[in-house]
């Protein structure tokens, strides 16, 4: 997913939260009172889009519901920025932060130079998650995994692949498919996932790992075939479509998601409170109804889960980036 939909989708995930949540957060009959103040939840969205709610507006709506939502909008950098104001601010449990993919996993390993570490941070409980299709233009002869392998085979080094960026989910997942199959192809990355998704259908470009929502349409318009999800199950969007393992490449299960971060010295009392509460509120049947909707699978799993992900991320992307030797510095 480019970044502007994981900004966007982090504001609207963050939102759905603080207003479905807002009442547990207190916790149980005679625990220490948290939150008596505003709480801030950081998110890193780059520029609004009309098909999406204005944070600021919709957190203002929120905050009449009980202590105060503050949805603050730190953009740039690719996540960095919004990042460090988790850093920076004081680890009293007042301030979260909405992590994902990219700023907890990609970043540490894609810059050689970093303002933060993966110890300068506590990962709290995931929100959501989703897999990524592997596509192909709906005219073109491969019908499937192994055809394509054998095509990039046949031809190394002269077909290519779409991405919505350098170091963007869509470009390393299409790296780390190159290096698991011993194949070869040319990058050409675009300014997002839509310009991406247009080459492939003009057959400007050979295949593409994007985002199953965002393709979908098109898939289901036609435009584009699915050979594979990165999913470990099968999608009841597509559900004929098979995963990478059943497609012959294991060891490939590759997902987007979003999760809640606190600070490395927050009070571990109140980081547990609020991952209690977090994991009550995405059990929800109408939040979890909301997040299917957004195309996603609804998080809240225990703090211990949740950072043996993040840590299985780190390596994921940290393998794949040294192998290709990228730097996005």
């Amino acid at each position: 997913m480019q970044r502007r939909q994981f900004h966007a989708l982090a504001v609207r995930a963050s939102l759905v939260l603080a207003t479905a949540g807002i009442a547990t957060f207190a916790g149980p009959a005679g625990a220490q009172a948290w939150p008596t103040r505003p709480v801030t939840i950081i998110v890193r969205r780059a520029r609004r889009h009309h098909r999406h709610p204005d944070p600021h507006r919709c957190a203002e709506a929120v905050g009449a519901a009980g202590p105060a939502v503050v949805v603050d909008n730190r953009a740039g950098s690719g996540g960095i920025i919004g990042t460090q104001a988790l850093v920076h601010a004081p680890a009293d449990g007042y301030t979260w932060l909405v992590g994902n993919t990219g700023s907890h996993a990609i970043n540490y390993t894609a810059y050689k130079t970093l303002s933060y570490k993966p110890q300068d941070f506590v990962p709290v409980t995931d929100m959501i998650s989703f897999p990524n299709v592997l596509v192909v233009n709906a005219q073109s002869p491969v019908k499937t995994v192994s055809d394509l392998v054998a095509e990039l085979r046949k031809q190394p080094g002269k077909l290519s692949y779409a991405s919505a960026g350098i170091g963007q989910t869509t470009h390393l997942t299409s790296l780390m498919f190159t290096q698991r199959t011993g194949t070869s192809a040319i990058h050409v990355p675009y300014r997002g996932s839509t310009p991406a998704t247009t080459s492939l259908i003009a057959g400007e470009t050979t295949f593409m790992f994007d985002n199953l929502t965002q393709a979908l349409p098109q898939i289901r318009a036609g435009k584009l075939r699915a050979l594979a999800v990165t999913s470990a199950q099968r999608q009841a969007n597509v559900p004929d479509v098979p995963t990478m393992a059943e497609a012959g490449v294991n060891d490939f299960v590759v997902q987007g998601w979003l999760g809640v971060f606190a600070a490395a010295k927050a009070p571990p009392e109140v980081i547990a409170k609020m991952q209690e509460s977090l994991a009550k509120v995405l059990q929800d049947p109408d939040v979890a109804r909301r997040f299917r909707d957004m195309g996603g699978i609804p998080g809240g799993e225990p703090q211990a889960r949740f950072a043996e992900l993040v840590s299985a991320e780190l390596k994921r992307w940290g393998d794949t980036i040294r192998l290709a030797n990228l730097t996005l510095d």
